[in-house]
Order: C-alpha cells, then sequence, then structure tokens
C-alpha cells in the first residue's frame, strides 16, 4: 500500500479539485477560452484550481473534507489579466477561498506535490501554450478591460486527470446559508 506521502506511487490518475463558479460567470471564462486557448487542448472549461494532483486512493478522504468545509457560496473578486509566460489568465481574489484553502492544504499536506505546496495564486486561465508575444498581446488588450465581473463561488467540483481531458468525479454544491448563519 502506497503511503500519503507519496501521491504519485499510485497507478490511479491522479485527482484535481477546482473551484466551481457561477454559470454566468462560467460563460464569461468559457467563452474567453474558446477565443483565445489552442482548440486541440481546449479539453476543459473555465476554472479555478485549488490543488493539481492529489492521490487518488484517498478520493473518500478529500469528498469527506470538502463536504465538511463547504461554505455558503462567496464573492470572489476577479482583478486583472496575468502574463503565464506562455498564456493569460485572470487573476482572482477571496479571503474566504484562501483561508478554506489553507485548510485544507494543512489536512492533505502529507499528499501534496511541490506544486500544490507553493503559494496559491487564485486565478482562471484563457489562454496556455501559445507563444509568448500571442500572450502578450491578449495581456495587453484584457488589460484595458475596466471591468471585471465579480463571481459566485457555488461549490467544488472533483476531477481526475486522464493525461488530457479530465473526468468528473464528483461535484459538491456549497450549502445555502440558514437564517441562524446570517
Amino acid at each position: 500500500m502506497a503511503s500519503p506521502s507519496s501521491p504519485s506511487s499510485s497507478s490511479e490518475p491522479p485527482l484535481i479539485v477546482t473551484l466551481r463558479l457561477d454559470e454566468h460567470s462560467t460563460a464569461i471564462f468559457n467563452e474567453l477560452r474558446r477565443r483565445h486557448f489552442p482548440p486541440h487542448l481546449n479539453r476543459v472549461g473555465a476554472h479555478l484550481t485549488l490543488f493539481h494532483q492529489l492521490p487518488a486512493r484517498w478520493l473518500p478522504n478529500v469528498l469527506a473534507d470538502l463536504r465538511e468545509l463547504a461554505p455558503p457560496p462567496f464573492d470572489v473578486v476577479v482583478t486583472q489579466p496575468v502574463l503565464l509566460g506562455r498564456g493569460v489568465a485572470i487573476e482572482a481574489q477571496s479571503a474566504k477561498l484562501e483561508a478554506i484553502r489553507n485548510q485544507l492544504a494543512l489536512r492533505w499536506s502529507k499528499w501534496l506535490t511541490p506544486q500544490d505546496r507553493q503559494p496559491f495564486r487564485p486565478h482562471i486561465t484563457v489562454q496556455n501554450k501559445v507563444d509568448p508575444a500571442v500572450a502578450r498581446q491578449l495581456h495587453a488588450t484584457l488589460a484595458q478591460t475596466q471591468y471585471w465581473p465579480t463571481v459566485l463561488a457555488t461549490g467544488w467540483s472533483v476531477w481526475r486527470y486522464l493525461g488530457g481531458p479530465w473526468l468528473s468525479e464528483a461535484e459538491i454544491p456549497f450549502r445555502r446559508s440558514t437564517s441562524a448563519e446570517e
């Protein structure tokens, strides 16, 4: 049996955890991906990744923790485009998201890859794997946008990474607040 401290020791496809966004915002970012992401590489819709590679054998723990920490829906402020070198992402900010992500990272610390141990920089990638000049041009264009929508975080999505495409494993909606929580 593989140790929880060795995430890549399993032959099962790893898990990816993303933040689900409201339908309207998702449509906006999906349209940006449709226009600017290389079509042959655009295999998943717009998303905000929290964890890139968790061991599949810990799926029950991952789902239990995500359900336990699922808050009521909350706002995520979309701020500006960020140049990724060979692509462009839209930066996102939320103290609530960062706090929950930090709690999960502590719980899952033995499973995290070096990529998931890095400081969390929430973003939505709208272009990747293009010539740097193409990325710089899109970045300059998007930097002129005066308004980015505040998006509503609505849940978690858990995926299996299949070497390119992702397979949906679970959708965990955020719980609606009760009047006692407000």
